[in-house]
């Protein structure tokens, strides 16, 4: 009995990793969050598939129906995908709904994904550490989530320096840019905000810490915060081969 929690990366079918495809393509059931999924769903296509984040007017499935869900799929013995976007343990529910399943003695294997903290900016043509620029690099969860274990120390991330890649922050974007202002951070520091990663809609839009990118950009939102924020090498990169999906 294993459930697979595969990364599906940041949207383009492309960046997905061999495992990940490879357990696709045999998967009797995948349970994944976003419509937008549905170019890495057709390597799945005998699976039945289960959308449990909101779509359309249909609200998201609780977390403890989400467990349930996968925990008695789970023990059906048959190959299970759990699909989540980017890696499943970074800046999501993944690692909770490990440790559900191995609770309920379900076997698990985390499949890693490429996380949108470092393909969003990256599709962007914003290399995220640049030795002259940036020594370290902080992901940080930005929504509001009253279950994370309290708000973020901004004034020593402020100390620290270096990258700052915000995920899951759209409606966040202003609040946070204030408390950065408020514990030093310096106002002409450049932000980048991309927006839908990797998918032919993505667009990128920049300012500084003082005069932010408008957050009412589509979903999902990906903010790099930091001297590299300012960088774009998409002007002098070869061109992705013909049949590449990503649209940069």
């Amino acid at each position: 009995m294993t459930v697979h929690l595969v990364g599906a990366g940041p949207g383009d079918p492309d960046l997905l990793t061999r495992r990940g495809a490879a357990l696709l393509e045999r998967a009797e059931h995948v349970v994944y969050d976003r419509p937008s999924m549905d170019a890495i769903l057709e390597l799945a296509p005998w699976a039945r598939r289960h959308c449990v984040g909101k779509h359309g007017s249909t609200p998201a499935a609780a977390q403890h129906d989400i467990d349930d869900l996968l925990i008695a799929l789970g023990r059906t013995g048959v190959c299970v995908v759990r699909l989540k976007a980017g890696d499943p343990c970074v800046v999501s529910r993944g690692g909770e709904e490990a440790l559900a399943l191995a609770a309920a003695g379900i076997d698990v294997e985390l499949v890693p994904g490429v996380s949108a903290a470092v393909a969003a900016p990256a599709a962007a043509g914003i290399p995220v550490m640049v030795r002259q620029q940036a020594r370290t690099v902080t992901v940080v969860a930005a929504n509001d989530d009253p279950e994370y274990p309290g708000e973020v120390n901004w004034d020593a991330l402020t100390r620290l320096g270096g990258t700052v890649v915000l995920l899951t922050g759209r409606a966040a974007l202003r609040r946070i840019t204030a408390a950065l202002l408020a514990a030093g951070m310096a106002p002409g520091t450049p932000v980048a905000a991309i927006s839908a990663a990797s998918q032919p809609q993505q667009r990128t839009v920049r300012g500084t810490l003082a005069a932010p990118p408008d957050a009412r950009l589509p979903p999902p939102l990906t903010v790099v915060i930091g001297d590299v924020a300012r960088c774009d090498v998409t002007q002098h990169v070869a061109t992705r081969p013909e049949g590449s999906r990503a649209h940069p």
